[in-house]
């Protein structure tokens, strides 16, 4: 018979097989009966930490679901444990290779179990899940936390614990509460491990921190394997070690740690929840556990008070405490799946396996592969899983969309004489706080009460003060620091005979700062550079991102392509690029003051003395005199500011007004050889490379200036502030052009992630606010021949050639007014006194001199008022008139009514 009529038959067989067991199901009624009894399995390793806290507590809530028949009902329900004898990668094969006994977990999948609880161990789960995805049978773990097993690879796998992705959030918020940038990871190389460690990356990622090294170890490792990774890690600066391990090997980490000092004041030892389940799964608490662990960090999954946990605890006192998170994990994933059977069976569904047509066994094999059926309705159990929502022992058990169990948290627990305290907690919607999750609400979220966010720790060393969390740690060696080797600007560093080998301003801040620091640093200066030019700044920085140089200290702009090579500590002093151009002082002109105004505006100046000579009655008047005198103060304001502006403005003489003009003209430019400043004028203002020139020097730089764009020179030079002040400070005839246009300063460069550039930063920081540094900058760079506050005085203060044009006009028009003034004076004088004398001539005094006379007479004249003059003149002589007596002696007196009626007539 050939092979295709051979499986027909079977085919057949197997269809009249299935409907017999079918029709054997149901009732008189055609409705399928409720199965007397469903059968789960169960697999773990027996005897271990987890295998030991979960069995009882299995084996308790089986007997909870038999004895209460509102879970079941009519359906007694029964578990097959398996013993997987390891919790390693070997975790589903045992003995030998021949049959399917041999394989644990195959073995339990044969007994047409309707669910699988376990494993405990993630890497054994990976495994498994291939073959309940194969035979459609739920896979509900207690224990298995890594995150990746919640991949739609395994859509069978259900999580009845916590996910290690929550749990290294959990660490992560630690890290970042107490300031901590870099960790070390000590894990088991296998699928818990590396799932796990890879959540804490991406947990501290978001907190801008990092893991500075992944120690990682074979399952099964040696203690001398244990005791040599760690030495590695000791020799290295992070000092805050997360630890990840499985629960019956990790305390031979403690074990290692304790036997080379690691346990002491200084170190961070954080530990997954692997520990709180080694601790609470010992009856009493085990003294050497404890001892192990003085000062650890430890967290456990949270679980809330509840009546169901009180009335437990008459039963089975161990199963809170003695036992562990884990224990009631499994205990409420047997009641899971009693009520997923629940709802399974109420709707009619029947619990039936066929044969796998994949897995037909291989002619001559003994593995029996064809004893694993497939559960007929497993996608339908599964829905009834992922659907189930009631109060367990460890608290509510419902599952979110990402299929993860609702209200993920944390206790964090910190060990110390022989007990565990609660130094706080953590959830996913709370974070970290000191309050339990279940009594948070928004409004607590909100108060004082979750403002204190940890209680206080006692770190290994029984030390209550947070550790910094690293050491400064060059193994035994000290710092090469990278120092360049100046050629011009020797203020800022420079080679020196002394033990230091330099010396300068930015050495002695470094070394000032590094004075300040809490502990020891051993450190020696290496000159980078061949001494006939400044060296490339870019190059140093990148030996210190190459670990060529531990660090580099000088004048280091502070630029955007460095800092993605390496990190930087605070700047110690500001920079940034500025433009210096040839200038000289206008001379002090006499006639400047004729300049703000054209000849068309000189009638305006007028306006200044004779704006509102006049009175003004009408309300329309008074408006027009407002307006004027508006346009009055506008001509007097800019006169003022047009003729001070002339008084004291710098000529450029190389016609470089700004940044843009410079950049628009053809001119040739300067800059510092090794400055950042050339990559920036090329890239940043794509000015063409064949006009940039090179300068090593201060004398460079006046040479160049001097000779100009034309003549072999540059029109101006772009270079950084500092440079320029010292530069200017000894060549006084050139001038800065506009202001600084890019932002900056000078730090001291470290390797990423270099704790020193952070202290330091502190540390100069403390230098500014103490007046050190400004001691230091005086010292280095003050005292110069000239300064740009002497050259901007002097530039300031105005001279009499400013103004001898205007006292030369007030001069003259005085002068004038003086002639004038005698030249009509004599003329008056000479008309009155011929006058006088014809209308009243006086008697003849005997021994008078006529000069004498004369002089008394004009000096009379000189003081009498211009219109008693005028009017005397005016008056003619009348012989009929004789005066009195009085009026022959005093002339003057006799006309005073004259007078005044002439002046009122006037």
């Amino acid at each position: 018979m050939g092979s295709a009529h051979f499986a027909a038959l079977l085919l057949c067989a197997w269809m009249f097989f299935a409907s017999g067991a079918t029709a054997a199901n149901q009732n008189g009624t055609g409705v399928l009966a409720r199965p007397a009894e469903v059968r789960i399995g169960a697999l773990f390793t027996f005897d271990s930490v987890i295998g030991n806290a979960v069995r009882p507590a299995i084996e308790l809530a089986v007997a909870h679901v038999n004895a209460n028949p509102s879970i079941l009902r009519g359906t007694k329900l029964s578990v097959l444990m398996q013993d997987t004898n390891c919790s390693g990668f070997v975790g589903t094969i045992e003995g030998e290779f021949n049959k399917i006994s041999s394989f644990p977990a195959l073995q339990l999948l044969a007994k047409d179990v309707a669910a699988v609880l376990g494993p405990q161990s993630s890497a054994v789960a990976h495994v498994i899940c291939h073959a309940v995805n194969e035979l459609h049978v739920p896979l509900i773990s207690f224990a298995a936390t890594d995150p990746t097993l919640s991949s739609l690879e395994y859509p069978y796998f259900v999580r009845a614990t916590q996910s290690d992705y929550y749990q290294m959030d959990a660490i992560a918020s630690i890290i970042s509460q107490y300031q901590w940038k870099q960790v070390i990871a000590i894990y088991v190389d296998d699928d818990y491990g590396r799932g796990g460690i890879t959540a804490l990356g991406d947990a501290l990622a978001k907190r801008k921190c990092k893991i500075a090294y992944k120690a990682k170890f074979p399952p099964g490792a040696a203690n001398t394997t244990v005791e040599d990774i760690l030495m590695q890690v000791n020799e290295m600066e992070p000092r805050v070690y997360v630890i990840h391990v499985n629960p019956d090997s990790g305390l031979n980490v403690f074990l290692a740690a304790k036997s080379l000092g690691m346990m002491s004041s200084g170190y961070v030892w954080i530990a997954t929840d692997w520990l709180s389940a080694v601790i609470d799964s010992s009856i009493d608490g085990n003294p050497d556990v404890m001892e192990l662990t003085q000062g650890v960090l430890v967290l456990r999954q949270h679980v809330p008070d509840s009546d169901i946990q009180k009335a437990l605890l008459s039963k089975w006192n161990n199963l809170t405490r003695n036992g562990s998170a884990y224990s009631m994990r499994a205990y409420d994933s047997v009641l899971l799946v009693a009520h997923a059977v629940e709802q399974f069976l109420s709707e009619g569904n029947a619990i039936s396996f066929s044969a796998d047509p994949n897995l037909v066994a291989t002619k001559g094999s003994s593995l029996q592969l064809d004893s694993l059926r497939i559960f007929d309705n497993g996608n339908k159990l599964l829905e009834k899983v992922w659907s189930v929502n009631f109060s367990g022992v460890s608290g509510p058990v419902q599952f979110t969309l990402d299929r993860d169990l609702i209200h993920p948290a944390y206790d964090i627990l910190n060990i110390g004489g022989t007990g565990l305290r609660t130094v706080g907690y953590w959830s996913n919607f709370s974070g970290l706080s000191v309050v339990a999750p279940e009594n948070l609400n928004s409004s607590a979220l909100n108060s004082s009460t979750n403002n204190v966010q940890l209680r206080s720790v006692i770190w290994p060393g029984q030390i209550s003060e947070t550790p910094r969390g690293w050491v400064f740690s060059y193994h035994g060696k000290s710092m090469r620091i990278g120092v360049p080797l100046r050629t011009s600007y020797k203020e800022f560093v420079m080679q020196d005979n002394g033990p230091d080998g330099v010396k300068g301003f930015a050495i002695d801040v470094f070394k000032a700062a590094i004075s300040l620091l809490p502990y020891p640093v051993s450190y020696n200066f290496v000159l980078f550079g061949d001494g006939l030019k400044n060296p490339s700044y870019t190059d140093l920085v990148q030996k210190v991102s190459e670990n060529y140089f531990d660090a580099a200290v000088g004048d280091i702009a502070i630029v955007m392509n460095r800092t993605k090579l390496v990190d930087f500590t605070q700047p110690y002093t500001e920079s940034g690029l500025i433009i210096v151009a040839p200038a000289r002082e206008i001379e002090s002109n006499a006639w400047a003051f004729l300049k703000p105004f054209t000849f068309q505006m000189w009638f305006s100046f007028s306006t200044i003395f004779f704006a509102h000579r006049e009175n003004t009655v009408s309300a329309l008047g008074r408006f027009v005199l407002l307006i004027w005198l508006f346009v009055v103060l506008i001509i007097n304001s800019s006169y003022t500011a047009s003729l001070t502006s002339l008084l004291t403005v710098q000529e450029l003489t190389s016609g470089v007004q700004g940044l843009d003009s410079l950049i628009s003209s053809s001119s040739a430019i300067g800059y510092q050889v090794g400055s950042f400043s050339r990559n920036y004028l090329v890239d940043e203002l794509n000015i063409a490379e064949s006009r940039l020139v090179p300068l090593n020097s201060p004398s460079d730089y006046a040479r160049a200036l001097e000779l100009g764009s034309g003549n072999g020179g540059v029109a101006a030079i772009i270079d950084e502030l500092p440079y320029v002040e010292i530069f200017l400070s000894k060549y006084c005839k050139f001038k800065t052009v506009g202001q600084v246009f890019t932002k900056g300063g000078w730090g001291f460069a470290f390797p990423r992630d270099s704790p020193l550039a952070e202290d330091l930063s502190t540390a100069i920081l403390t230098l500014s606010e103490n007046g050190n540094l400004q001691r230091i900058h005086d010292e280095w760079l003050s005292g110069t021949e000239c300064s740009a506050d002497d050259n901007g005085a002097a530039s300031n203060s105005l001279s009499l050639s400013s103004f001898w044009g205007l006292f030369l006009i007030c001069g003259l028009a005085c002068l004038l007014a003086l002639v004038i003034f005698f030249l009509r004076i004599f003329c008056q004088y000479s008309r009155y006194s011929n006058q006088v004398e014809v209308q009243f001539p006086e008697p003849q005094v005997v021994n008078r001199p006529a000069r004498l006379t004369t002089i008394k007479s004009l000096i009379s004249f000189v003081d009498k008022k211009e219109e008693e003059v005028k009017n005397a003149l005016k008056k003619r002589p009348n012989c009929s008139q004789h005066p009195s007596i009085g009026d022959s002696q005093h002339p003057s007196i006799g006309s005073t009514a004259t007078v005044e009626q002439s002046t009122l007539s006037t």
